[in-house]
């Protein structure tokens, strides 16, 4: 008996149940796909699997060695659903549950495979064949590769389209500001090109009125030689000024061009909502406005402006060629048919060589943007070796995909190079032929061979170009990825101007998706101006997402949020948020001093207003003990400042700016108890006169709040002050209680005796305690 499987089935048969799966297995039935379930029902870690066949579905629970079967049938379906970063599967027959199985988020895309699997045998009603079990798959999404092909058609579909180089011409949209100085560059390479092409011409004369006159026994014209000689001197010296002074002209163009893409990318991915920065990688977004620009701009200083003189000097050679000789100018053309040909088969492979560079060389940069703002964890878990070894794969992968570039390229210019020696070749042997029939003279060939020079060396220096020009479009394509994202809170088309917001919020039948996860649900909430609001409830429960909506990070996807009776919608983004403080569980700070980090929100505050909020923020006597107190540099992120008095200069930065609303997401969950003391008095402050939203865990941040909202799966379960919702013992009340065992147990641990555990946890408002 043989069984088959696709890539061991995710690793079953290596596990310690995989003899015990091998022997129930029958004749011919071939497993499919299979999931690790790392989670016991009541979420503990274990391991069990679930596994599809070709006849069944087996599973063995986490903790157990028993294996369960259900025949697979069209009465059975598979639901699989995620929340708080906990993935579930439901067995289900035609009426009821049959089975349940958790697993971290780490197996989802073998839980998508397994669902999908099931699902195509159930639809179909067969079962799979032993070549089918056998089929390979796609190592990124698990999914069966189609007969003869190597790509994912699911991965194919995800990955950007081809780029054409017309792409190129959307960068005019950059450069239409300076059309009068491309024009003026324009006409000097067309001047500079006609004089390069004077000096070849005046050889004729050269050779068939003086040299070869010479040689038969004439007398040389001084004269003569004289205007010839300052004929060639005037056009190389008009070719080298006009030269320079176009060259001048367009590498000046072409950095401004490139300086307005870099600030125009910038700018609009700063509008962007956060969204699109949570499936982007900030290596990749610095590689496109850094190095992505940098090659647009070597493409339009340098080689555009070559292709364009190429393109000119071929023109006028061929136009000059066919005055002097049709004939012999036809003989030249020979090999263009060949060029053309193999600059359009090597533009393809070239095109998508270079955009799986750019991805690649992306993965460098990743790593690079990860390793280092986390060198600190890097060094405090003895990393290095394996970061070492991350960067050494991408980068091996980065010379893989390069080597297998060049073996195109390599072969490529060479190629067009001999053509270009072959094409030489038939015009010397028809040359020479004409002239041993007397229909051109010696001076002529010199001359046609002179132009036959510059004809080839420029369709040579086209040809060359292909590459440079499929990397700018690359580069190009990914900036324009960046300027054609529609950002998820858009700006209304007649925004509402916002003078003064008075704090009043209202949420109505509040609804809110991550993609197809359901995370706020039918949500209204009333807060009434200068009121102070708790949210609590478990990890997941959608309090961040909420605050995230209230600050318009996202948008809703059902229902509206309100201030002041008016949709936050219809208000300008920028014009609303300056109205919304935030202070969070990990302040970020900017490389610059302390003084600039306070006034980050209002740039042009005196240093008496920045000291002002520092004062009020418990940050000002702390500050003055640095070496330069205002003055002091933070270094990257605030790496110089401890936890606590990060957290203290980001509320003097909410300070400074008068917020009326105010958020604190977990703004004291990260310090010890005695910064906490400090913190909260600063907070005392910041929250005077404000509508504030504060979210803590630990409950007891939350004492001076008027009204508690306990969330739960994305809905407001409870609402009230403390005392009231204890007295429901209801959700809250299991959250309190659930806290206070836990401080006891911590407290017990650590030998202290407790007298009173309700004075581990005085979360009791003010005005109630």
């Amino acid at each position: 008996m043989q069984h088959h499987h696709s890539v061991d089935a995710s690793g079953v048969f290596s596990s310690p149940v995989g003899a015990d799966l091998r022997a129930m297995l029958a004749p011919r039935e071939n497993v499919l796909a299979a999931l690790q379930v790392d989670l016991t029902a009541d979420l503990r870690f274990g391991s069990g699997w679930v596994v599809v066949t070709s006849e069944r579905l087996l599973a063995c629970d986490p903790g157990t060695t028993a294996w369960h079967a259900w025949p697979l049938g069209e009465g059975l379906s598979l639901r699989m659903q995620d929340h708080g970063g906990v993935g579930s599967l439901e067995l289900h027959g035609p009426a009821q549950r049959l089975a349940l199985w958790r697993f971290t988020l780490a197996h989802h895309a073998q839980a998508l495979r397994l669902v999908q699997r099931f699902e195509q045998h159930v639809a179909r009603g067969d079962t799979a064949t032993e070549a089918e079990a056998d089929e390979p798959v796609c190592p990124t999404c698990h999914t069966p590769l189609p007969p003869d092909t190597e790509e994912c058609p699911a991965c194919a579909r995800a990955q950007p389209p081809q780029t054409s180089t017309w792409v190129l011409l959307r960068l005019w949209r950059f450069a239409r500001p300076y059309r009068k100085h491309l024009a003026a560059g324009f006409g000097l390479t067309l001047a500079s090109t006609a004089a390069t092409l004077v000096p070849p011409y005046l050889t004729i004369p050269l050779m068939d009125d003086i040299l070869i006159p010479f040689q038969n026994g004439k007398q040389i014209d001084p004269g003569l030689v004289l205007l010839y000689l300052s004929g060639l001197l005037a056009s190389a010296l008009a070719a080298w000024g006009l030269s320079w002074a176009r060259t001048y002209i367009l590498a000046l163009v072409s950095e401004r061009i490139g300086a307005d893409l870099r600030t125009t990318t910038y700018e609009h991915l700063l509008r962007l909502s956060l969204d699109y920065f949570g499936g982007k990688r900030t290596g990749d977004l610095m590689a496109r406005i850094g190095s992505e620009t940098d090659r647009i701009n070597v493409f339009l200083s340098l080689h555009a402006l070559d292709f364009v003189t190429d393109v000119l000097m071929i023109m006028m050679t061929a136009a000059i060629l066919f005055s002097i000789n049709p004939w012999l100018a036809l003989v030249t053309l020979v090999p263009l048919p060949f060029i053309a040909w193999m600059i359009h088969t090597v533009r393809d492979r070239l095109r998508t060589g270079f955009e799986k560079i750019d991805r690649v060389w992306s993965e460098v940069t990743n790593v690079l943007a990860d390793t280092i703002p986390g060198i600190r964890v890097v060094k405090a878990f003895a990393q290095e070796k394996r970061e070492a070894e991350r960067f050494r794969a991408a980068n091996q992968h980065n010379l893989e995909v390069n080597d297998k570039l060049n073996k195109t390229w390599s072969l490529f210019t060479p190629t067009v190079s001999l053509l270009t020696e072959i094409g030489l070749l038939v015009v010397w042997g028809f040359g020479i032929w004409l002239v041993s029939r007397n229909q051109i003279t010696v001076g002529v060939l010199t001359a046609f061979i002179a132009y036959i020079g510059r004809f080839y060396s420029r369709l040579d220096s086209m040809s060359r170009i292909v590459s440079v020009t499929q990397k700018a479009a690359a580069g190009a394509k990914r900036i324009f990825d960046i300027l054609d994202h529609v950002s998820n809170v858009p700006d209304p088309a007649q925004p509402v101007k916002v003078d003064r917001v008075e704090g009043a919020i209202a949420m109505r039948n509040v609804g809110f998706r991550y993609g197809s996860r359901s995370v706020i649900k039918g949500l209204d909430l009333d807060i009434r101006p200068g009121e102070m609001i708790g949210l609590v409830g478990h990890s997941g429960s959608g309090k961040s997402t909420l605050v995230n909506l209230i600050s318009r990070f996202y948008d809703v996807s059902e229902g509206s949020i309100q201030v002041d009776g008016v949709d936050v919608r219809r208000f300008a983004v920028a014009d609303y948020r300056r109205h919304i403080g935030l202070v969070l569980q990990e302040p970020f700070l900017f490389f610059g001093t302390i003084a600039e980090n306070i006034a980050y929100g209002k740039p042009e505050a005196t240093r008496q207003e920045i000291i002002a909020a520092a004062r009020a923020a418990h940050a000002h006597e702390f500050i003055l003990r640095l070496p330069h107190g205002y003055d002091s540099l933070v270094g990257e992120r605030g790496q110089g400042l401890s936890g606590g008095e990060r957290q203290r200069i980001s509320i003097a930065r909410a300070l400074l700016i008068d917020p009326r609303i105010l958020i604190l997401d977990e703004a004291t969950s990260a310090v010890d108890t005695e910064t906490e003391k400090e913190i909260q008095k600063a907070l005392d402050n910041l929250v005077q006169g404000r509508t504030t939203i504060a979210i803590a865990h630990r409950l007891s941040t939350l004492r001076k709040a008027d009204r508690l909202v306990v969330m739960d799966r994305g809905e407001v379960v409870e609402v009230g002050p403390h005392d009231e919702l204890m007295e429901k013992q209801g959700a809250y009340w299991r959250l309190y209680e659930a806290q206070a065992r836990r401080a006891e147990e911590d407290a017990q641990a650590a030998g202290v005796v407790i007298v009173d555990s309700s004075l581990l946890h005085p979360a009791h408002p003010a005005g109630n305690a």
